[in-house]
């Protein structure tokens, strides 16, 4: 078989609700010379058997259907297997522009120096209505991304990336700690030997809804931000990376011994808990108590008045009265 020019890279699990549309718009693509590796990674539902419909009809198709083993392992599975020198990723409640893959092969084909092109995208609901956008878009050039990344800003959206195969390979691909936010700590260590940017156009609508990944598992997901980060800046000091042979994250508690520097895992609970004040999923999980240590360690309080009322919003009455109580005591100490 030929060498196609882009291997298309989507895992899915019980994704039966969105993944005609996902997969429709792949296979719309004004440009087609690609080959699209899906794994299904385990699902309980449908999504096993539109896959291979969708595979019966269309060569360019090649499924596997397999137990479970996660995210990052199928991520990686389909790097080892792609046969194109460039892959691009998506995700199985997206939608990609029909234009997409043209735009961005032609952007990395004029860009040799960069390793990984994204764009910026278009927010849909549940029911693939159009929402308001809030925040910055996503950097241009890669010395915005360099900047982005010193403020903590957003750097390209993993589902409407397009890389090089073989730059993503050298650097060890997806690192298996990092789970529900492999895509950043790939960025933080990309930047670092290629150069890589944004298209200023939205080629993919990118789906936001209560049970995606990334407000099922918002606390975890602030977390491993948090220590990609340090890792980023370790590296960037010319010291060794402590997370870069780790199959798991260690517990806030255990950073400073991690990155042997007191006042770490403080830090990092600081910055997490701060920024979680606004996410109902993290204040009903694991999340509030995060948010509690952080308050009796004397952290900042700023906006914890409107968490209260907010979790009162939220269906958590017993956990406004607890973070109200230990508002006042830290007023009264």
């Amino acid at each position: 078989m030929p060498t196609p020019a882009i291997s298309v890279a989507m895992s899915v699990y019980n994704s039966e609700r969105y993944l005609a549309d996902a997969i429709e718009s792949v296979l719309v693509q004004s440009f087609g010379d690609f080959e699209f590796l899906i794994i299904d990674d385990g699902s309980h539902d449908r999504t096993p058997a539109i896959i291979r419909e969708y595979a019966s009809r269309d060569s360019r198709i090649r499924p596997v259907i397999r137990e479970n083993r996660g995210l990052i392992a199928s991520l990686n599975e389909m790097l080892e297997a792609a046969r194109a020198p460039l892959v691009a990723r998506m995700d199985a409640d997206d939608i990609c522009r029909p234009d997409r893959f043209e735009k961005q092969i032609a952007f990395l084909a004029g860009h040799p120096d960069y390793g990984v092109v994204g764009s910026w995208s278009e927010d849909i609901g549940e029911h693939g209505e159009q929402l308001t956008r809030g925040g910055e878009d996503h950097p241009l050039t890669h010395d915005d991304i360099l900047a982005a990344i010193e403020t903590g800003g957003q750097l390209i959206c993993h589902p409407a990336a397009m890389f090089r195969r073989d730059i993503v390979l050298a650097v060890g691909g997806y690192h298996a700690a990092f789970r529900h936010c492999e895509d950043l700590d790939l960025w933080l260590r990309l930047a670092s030997v290629t150069r890589m940017g944004n298209i200023p156009e939205r080629l993919v609508r990118y789906r936001r809804y209560p049970g995606q990944v990334s407000s099922r598992h918002a606390t975890e997901q602030q977390i491993g931000t948090a220590i990609a980060r340090l890792a980023w800046q370790e590296r960037q000091a010319g010291h060794g990376d402590p997370t870069a042979l780790l199959d798991r994250l260690p517990s806030i508690d255990d950073l400073d011994a991690l990155f042997d520097r007191p006042g770490t895992a403080r830090a990092v609970r600081e910055q997490v808990a701060l920024g979680l004040l606004y996410s109902s999923a993290a204040l009903r999980d694991e999340g509030f108590e995060l948010l509690m240590t952080h308050l009796r360690e004397g952290g900042r309080r700023e906006g914890m008045w409107r968490t209260v009322a907010r979790l009162v919003r939220f269906g958590e009455p017993m956990r406004a009265l607890r973070l109200a109580a230990t508002l006042t005591r830290t007023m009264a100490t």
